[in-house]
């Protein structure tokens, strides 16, 4: 019987829904109107006074069903209840879109259940987009609205962008002008207080189903933002609620333009108008990304404005950022809109030029200094830069290694001048890594720019010396001074240690009558003796005070990183190791790395240990001042058997006078 009962109810609501759209002529209408006479009356009520009780809350619909007690009318709840299910269902589906509102009205809203949604959808999101996306999909879901609008006020051009989504899917676009003060949108707008409209033939979007509106203004501190809009026939007198909806969301867009002017300042260098270093160098990745993707050239084109802190330093700061500004603007005005530039220091500029070669990056950097050689600065003149170059991927396909060649080429300019009143323009593809020049400059930049960097320094050095082909032993030891150039250009109070240590390390290898062979071999080992302080941080090396426990044990790993990472690695080179890793051993086993004592120290180290200790004790550092070579020679005499050998240091005291002790 309540079977009966419920396919009765069931098919009568059918019946209702049909013939409120219309569908007179289905095939079921007879007998639909068949059941409907077998329906009691008592049965009508009971669905008409819960119908009714849909417009109560949730919390009191629930204290209602807990009243009733009668089995029948329980169960009639259920039967009522699943005509309400019934109806939503084919609501909920856009393709029910046009269908009057009335058919979804007996829907029950939770509208703490949609205040929760609206905050917990809206977590994480970034953008104005997603913003507006998630409430018209939150109001289509809850609310069964047949559309959602926003207005977004834009200042320049005086109008209202307006973006509307329909429930079916469809999405518009148009603009209002804050002019017309006839349109709700702008009378919202310009007073602040929602509005009511009984149609939405205001808003001029074709083929939109007609349906009441709602707007609300979004409203913020700095003023109103613009308007939402929600198409329903009703909102049941909750407007209040949906205004805090709108302020929540016009308190959104106002954080995201926060954030966006934030991004945009601390990415902008205040006195040039260029991107800050940090803003640079995620333009860069992005672009070098594009570059990977599309397979194209980039180029980095870095400029450096010369004798800027003798500008600083005689005219004032001020005149030196007049200069800097100047060649800003002379930037600016001639890269194309694709490039980027920022200041990448104090004095340097760089400029990302994508799908640009370096041939084509020569010809801007030339137009450039043209330019700036025809401005004169008062009490400067032209304004002189250095230009250096490095293109993707021809001169590497990583964003470190390619600002370090930058820079490289950079400072490889600086010391070149200039030819015929135009700055020396310098790519990284045009230079002898191992000419002097280029090691200075190279040392230059990685010094300045990781001087924390540690045993990770040496990488790009040690690679191009391991895997340089050698020729000839001629060969070999020019790439071997070039190698200790760099070394003392890193450490610069000890600056031609090397090529001292390896002299003299020749002239005792002479003295106690080695061969001839034994003798250049000592004289290339002593030349790369220090080799490892290339792995040291400065912080260690240009320490002006001597070095503390911990900075010591630092420094005392120069001989192992020398002989693993640089020697080892090149088949040319193994026979020097004993040298460079043993030449700080002691003959009573005080020494390091591995404590070895008397004759199981390798002739060869003792030697270049002899040699380095003299050089070390007449050169100055930056705690003392270099000794009288009498002095020193005192100080190997005394620790003649305890630290060095004692017939090597008896040889070197009687040819120490004789050797220049220029430093």
């Amino acid at each position: 019987m309540n079977e009966n009962k419920e396919k009765t109810a069931e098919n009568i609501k059918t019946k209702s829904s049909e013939k409120r759209s219309g569908n007179v002529s289905n095939p079921l209408s007879k007998k639909m109107n068949a059941l409907k006479k077998a329906v009691p009356e008592k049965l009508r009520q009971l669905k008409t006074e819960t119908v009714l009780q849909s417009d109560l809350p949730v919390k009191e619909e629930k204290k209602t069903e807990k009243k009733i007690s009668n089995p029948i009318s329980s169960q009639t709840s259920s039967i009522v209840a699943r005509i309400n299910n019934f109806n939503t269902n084919k609501t909920a589906n856009k393709l029910y879109g046009y269908m009057n509102a009335a058919a979804s009205s007996h829907r029950i809203v939770d509208y703490s259940e949609l205040v929760y949604s609206l905050n917990s959808a809206l977590e994480g999101k970034t953008s104005i987009h997603e913003l507006f996306v998630t409430i018209h999909d939150l109001f289509t879901e809850n609310l069964n609205s047949t559309f959602t609008a926003f207005g977004v006020y834009h200042e320049q051009s005086k109008c209202i962008n307006m973006k509307l989504f329909t429930s079916t899917g469809g999405t518009y676009t148009s603009k209002l002008i804050v002019s017309d003060d006839t349109n709700p949108v702008v009378e919202c707008f310009k007073t602040g207080i929602p509005l009511k409209r009984d149609d939405n033939k205001f808003l001029n979007i074709p083929y939109l189903h007609n349906s009441a509106s709602f707007i609300f203004p979004l409203n913020t501190l700095s003023g109103c933002k613009g308007v939402m809009i929600i198409g329903k026939d009703s909102l049941e007198n909750h407007t209040a609620l949906f205004s805090f909806i709108a302020n929540y969301c016009a308190l959104f867009m106002h954080n995201v333009e926060l954030l966006e002017q934030t991004n945009k300042y601390a990415n902008t260098d205040t006195l040039t108008g260029l991107y800050t270093h940090r803003g640079f160098q995620e333009v860069l990745k992005a672009e070098l990304k594009k570059a990977e993707d599309n397979q194209s050239n980039l180029s980095i084109i870095m400029l450096d404005v010369n004798n800027i802190s003798k500008i600083n330093r005689e005219l004032g700061h001020a005149k030196g950022d007049e200069v800097i500004k100047l060649l800003a603007e002379k930037v600016k005005q001639n890269i194309r809109s694709t490039d980027k530039a920022g200041r990448y220091g104090g004095d340097e500029i760089a400029i990302i030029l994508p799908d640009t070669n370096t041939a084509d990056a020569k010809y801007l950097a030339e137009y450039i200094t043209y330019c700036l050689s025809c401005c004169f600065v008062d009490d400067v003149g032209p304004v002189k830069v250095a230009v250096g170059i490095a293109t993707y991927p021809e001169c590497s396909r990583d964003q470190e290694k390619l600002l370090i060649l930058a820079e490289q080429a950079m400072y490889i300019s600086q010391a070149k001048g200039y030819k015929e009143g135009m700055s020396a323009i310098i790519s990284s593809t045009d230079f002898n890594f191992w000419d002097d020049d280029a090691l200075n400059s190279f040392a230059e930049v990685v010094a300045k720019r990781h001087s924390q960097l540690g045993i990770n320094f040496e990488e790009e050095l040690v690679h191009k010396f391991n895997n340089e082909q050698i020729v000839s032993q001629n060969h070999l030891m020019e790439l071997a001074n070039s190698l200790a150039g760099a070394i003392d250009a890193k450490d610069p109070y000890t600056k031609g240690h090397s090529t001292s240590v390896s002299r003299y390390s020749e002239a005792l290898a002479r003295a106690v009558n080695l061969p001839e062979d034994e003798v250049q071999r000592i004289k290339l080992g002593a030349l790369l003796h220090d080799v490892g302080k290339i792995g040291i941080p400065e912080t260690v090396l240009k320490k002006p005070d001597k070095l503390s426990d911990e900075e010591w044990q630092i420094m005392k790993q120069h001989p192992v990183i020398g002989a693993e990472k640089v020697l080892a690695p090149n088949a040319a080179l193994r026979d020097l190791i004993p040298m460079v890793k043993y030449h700080h051993e002691h003959v009573d086993g005080s020494g390091y790395p591995e404590h070895l004592k008397g004759d199981n120290i390798p002739l060869a180290a003792r030697i270049v240990a002899v040699a380095d200790t003299f050089h070390a004790l007449i050169s100055d550092r930056p705690y003392r001042k270099g000794m009288s070579v009498e002095k020193a020679c005192e100080i190997l005499k005394d620790g003649a058997g305890k630290f060095w050998d004692r017939d090597l240091v008896r040889q070197f005291i009687n040819i120490a006078p004789s050797l220049s002790t220029s430093i």
